[in-house]
């Protein structure tokens, strides 16, 4: 009776938990679900706040006015190359920091550890960064998104709790059989390191896809700012610059509203479709990450 009356709570506990995961799936879809229903759904109804959830009428005028702004496409360019180069540059400084941290026989790593642990809660502040940058000629340049941000010690902590994880026995065999320790990274670790690879790779490339303030701190020139920043930028303005030539002003206002939900869609789909593709590596490499000692 007593096993019985505990695979019933069980049961009920599990009913429980599965409709609090579909409440907190609907609170987290219905944000999308709405601003993308709004941006095809048809202008007048737009404007007239009708629009709860699923789209009312059918309209694309806001995406063609999205992709027909020369603004959009420079600003996509820069996105993608801060993202992709940018990412580069942290999994590659990830774990070149992390893997002799993660070497027993590296005499310094604990004391290196200490050190890395300490930036991740003082740092120098906005405007010792900001001169930073300028004394050094990156203000203004593409690097100056990528090169102070080239690694994370928080990424390298997990990174280098991932290395740990893989046998010592097989850097020993390496060891040797003549090999040295660039060898060892290139052939023998990094093949086994896939899982955290994709989940550094994953963490870092939608913190490039996402960030604005450093664009708008180090960028004044327009041409180099991210998807992002413009996208804080038609959002907080207006979007007037982007429905010139209609003559009618109510048709300016119906679209200069949709114009801003089409182009958070634009925004946001690309790096939603990097996940799936990641996904068969991202669980394993965070459990491991995080967990693993």
């Amino acid at each position: 009776m007593a096993a019985v009356r505990k695979n019933t709570t069980e049961k009920s506990f599990d009913v429980l938990i599965l409709f609090f995961m579909l409440f907190v799936i609907v609170i987290t879809l219905y944000p999308f679900v709405y601003v993308a229903s709004m941006s095809i759904s048809d202008p007048r109804n737009v404007i007239n706040n009708s629009v709860w959830l699923w789209p009312k009428g059918f309209s694309l005028e806001a995406y063609k006015r999205v992709f027909d702004n020369p603004d959009v496409w420079r600003s996509y360019y820069n996105t993608l190359f801060y993202t992709v180069v940018g990412t580069a540059v942290n999994v590659a400084m990830t774990i070149l920091g992390a893997y002799p941290l993660a070497r027993r026989t590296f005499f310094l790593r604990n004391q290196i550890m200490v050190f890395i642990v300490i930036t991740m809660f003082f740092n120098g502040g906005l405007i010792p960064m900001f001169l930073l940058i300028k004394n050094i000629g990156l203000y203004d340049t593409r690097w100056a998104l990528i090169l102070p941000a080239a690694v994370g010690a928080y990424f390298i902590i997990i990174a280098r709790t991932f290395l740990q994880s893989l046998p010592e026995s097989l850097i020993e065999s390496a060891k040797i059989d003549g090999a040295n320790d660039i060898y060892i990274l290139y052939k023998i670790i990094l093949p086994l390191s896939m899982p955290i690879i994709a989940v550094l790779s994953l963490f870092y490339a939608v913190g490039h896809w996402n960030s604005y303030f450093s664009a708008m701190i180090y960028l004044s020139d327009s041409s180099l700012h991210p998807m992002s920043l413009y996208l804080v930028k038609i959002l907080i303005q207006d979007s007037d610059s982007m429905v010139k030539g209609m003559a009618q002003d109510i048709n300016r206002t119906m679209y200069s509203i949709q114009i801003k939900y089409a182009l958070i869609i634009v925004t946001v789909l690309p790096i939603l479709f990097v996940y799936p593709f990641l996904q068969r590596y991202f669980v394993k490499g965070v459990l491991i990450g995080s967990l693993k000692e």
